[in-house]
């Protein structure tokens, strides 16, 4: 199962919400949608869950376009927006169940499917509730349930942590990624990227309406744009050592780090010239006794990417 963003573009007046934007995410893969508010990310969501239609580009959903074949692309892919929409004069068992036989299950197959759903999201407690007595978290959880009624291989993800407590948090990131092993591809949006960072295995950055980044987050961090950071771990005088090292012309910066005799530096240059550096402090007579080049985490990456604009 693959999931393809192919030149998406998509206008409403004079914003252009989604400029040529491509991207594509494996089966097994999850994806962080990150950027600015307003950069496209629910639009391009929207479209690709069949909610939505583009001015141009296309979503090739396992193969077939999900502009052409809406019906079957819906038996693919489960999409949960940040709000969950529908009556609130309903109980929980009553919602999920309307939308387990909308997707075709009935007799024995659906009152297991039901028992599986609430299983999985840990619905069964909050079953007989209505829906407008559940806190916000609760109802991420049900738009998630009913985003899995059908067994998606394909998942779109608006905010799904809005609201939800940090015990709630962890437990949704054990749910997805038990999907990804389970070979489901998740696309997911959120600002919090710390969050992300402890899930995603691969980004797409946009800013307004324009694809900044996309790829798998390890090849993303180590992306070179000129300049690489190091930790350096020093037996001995740390500030003769930092100072050597803000004098030394490949050198940014030098800071102190958070760990007892460590120093963290930014250079010009890449790996090479960090090893070089390190060989040329030991011959001058500093007690390196170790360094490690430190990858970007997902909030440097979108900082370096981004500029903050806005539609």
């Amino acid at each position: 199962m693959k999931l393809e963003v192919n030149e998406l573009t998509r206008s409403f007046g004079k914003v252009m919400a989604l400029d040529h934007v491509s991207f594509s995410i494996d089966s097994g893969c999850v994806y962080g949608f990150i950027g600015p508010n307003g950069a496209g990310k629910t639009t391009a969501m929207r479209i690709i869950a069949t909610l939505d239609q583009p001015d141009s580009g296309d979503v090739i959903c396992d193969g077939f376009s999900v502009l052409d074949y809406p019906e079957r692309a819906r038996r693919l892919i489960g999409y949960m927006p940040d709000t969950l929409p529908g009556s609130n004069d309903i109980l929980v068992w009553e919602y999920l169940d309307f939308f387990i036989r909308c997707a075709g299950f009935r007799g024995a197959a659906r009152r297991r499917q039901m028992a599986h759903i609430e299983e999985f999201t840990q619905l069964g407690l909050l079953r007989g509730k209505y829906l407008r007595d559940l806190s916000r978290g609760m109802k991420q959880r049900v738009s998630l349930a009913r985003a899995l009624v059908h067994n998606p291989r394909i998942l779109i993800l608006d905010e799904p942590t809005s609201g939800l407590d940090p015990r709630a948090r962890l437990e949704l990131r054990d749910l997805l990624r038990e999907l990804a092993q389970n070979g489901v591809a998740i696309l997911i949006s959120s600002h919090i990227l710390e969050e992300l960072e402890g899930i995603c295995n691969g980004v797409v950055v946009l800013e307004r309406g324009r694809l900044l980044s996309a790829g798998p987050l390890q090849s993303l961090r180590r992306a070179e744009d000129g300049f690489i950071q190091l930790e350096v771990s020093v037996d001995g005088d740390l500030d003769g050592t930092g100072l050597y090292l803000q004098e030394h012309p490949v050198v940014v910066w030098v800071r102190h780090s958070a760990s007892p005799g460590q120093l963290v530096l930014k250079l010009r240059g890449d790996s090479s010239t960090g090893t070089r550096l390190m060989a040329e402090l030991i011959e001058s007579g500093h007690r390196v006794i170790g360094f490690r080049r430190i990858d970007r985490n997902l909030e440097d990456l979108f900082m370096h990417l981004t500029a903050g604009a806005v539609q």
